[in-house]
């Protein structure tokens, strides 16, 4: 008896440049080729540099396809595709059927949908099919922003995070969600991307035992585009915070599970920058990236799509 082919898993993240001389190419594949202003690529590189000179995402999305690897077992192979940058999603998706996979789940290191992430994911999936003619069934999950273990990984970051006040002074600790910003238009159209960050914060906030008065959303990392893109920026938003007489924040950016420059820079630098001087503490607990209970989620997920050719791999 010939035995199954196993079922393809697709793990799919941004992409990030591993060195300063790749940035150009990289941004360049971000802006479908169109030449990048010489004052973004400076203000970018000089970005990159300051986390170390490369992003960190391609070896933190390793060690999660490895992790989650781990924790599917046999039957199971999978695969790390990135959208802007190497291994690109096209590519491994004509792997997967050289190497014979037939069934494949695809999953995004990005746990709300929106049009303008998610779906361009899975548009990649089809361009590689369509483009080595590969026979693949695949089954998206296409948001996973409600989970309860990821909702509990956030959770125990929040803990994480007010831990580190002397315990008669955690009481005053504010918590600020945010995730990355959209063009304004793309929430107008009706996109679901806005609601499901905010009720991932909602969630996270109850799991934390975190009362309302004590938490707020902001959004980051704007692109660079003259169009208005979503707010309150989270700089902005510190300075409100601030002229509340808030003085001790906790940072949680739920639309980001791994280490990458949104967390690095724009978080970690940028706003820890704005948050000094404004007379504010800032913490931000460690990103998710191969946390057991967030990879248990992810595994879940997976197992959850693929029962159906489970079982009927079992009746076969």
């Amino acid at each position: 008896m010939s035995r199954r082919p196993p079922i393809g898993v697709l793990v799919m993240a941004y992409g990030g440049p591993a060195s300063l001389e790749e940035i150009p190419g990289y941004l360049a594949d971000i802006r479908h080729g169109r030449p990048t202003p010489r004052a973004v690529l400076d203000e970018i590189t000089e970005n990159y540099r300051a986390i170390g000179g490369r992003s960190p995402l391609l070896e933190v999305s390793r060690r999660q396809v490895d992790a989650l690897a781990a924790e599917l077992g046999d039957g199971y192979r999978c695969y790390l595709g990135m959208r802007h940058w190497s291994p690109w999603i096209e590519e491994v998706v004509g792997q997967m059927a050289a190497d014979g996979v037939t069934r494949a789940v695809g999953l995004v290191l990005a746990p709300h949908f929106s049009a303008l992430s998610v779906a361009r994911y899975q548009q990649k999936v089809a361009d590689g099919l369509d483009l080595y003619r590969g026979r693949i069934h695949f089954e998206h999950v296409a948001s996973y922003h409600d989970d309860p273990e990821l909702v509990e990984a956030f959770a125990s970051r929040v803990r994480d995070g007010i831990g580190r006040w002397p315990a008669d002074e955690r009481g005053h600790v504010h918590v600020v969600f945010s995730a990355h910003s959209l063009p304004l238009r793309v929430l107008a159209s009706g996109d679901p991307y806005g609601d499901q960050c905010l009720e991932t914060a909602r969630l996270v906030a109850e799991r934390a035992d975190l009362p309302e008065s004590r938490w707020s959303w902001a959004y980051q990392s704007a692109g660079r585009t003259p169009e208005p893109w979503a707010g309150p920026d989270l700089g902005e938003h510190l300075d409100a915070l601030a002229a509340q007489g808030i003085r001790d924040v906790v940072s949680i950016p739920v639309g980001f599970v791994s280490d990458h420059v949104e967390i690095l820079f724009d978080i970690d630098r940028r706003a820890g920058s704005i948050a000094k001087a404004l007379g504010i503490r800032l913490e931000r607990p460690p990103a998710l990236n191969d946390d057991p209970v967030f990879v248990s989620a992810l595994a879940r997920l997976v197992r959850e799509r693929a029962k159906p050719w489970l079982a009927e791999f079992r009746a076969a």
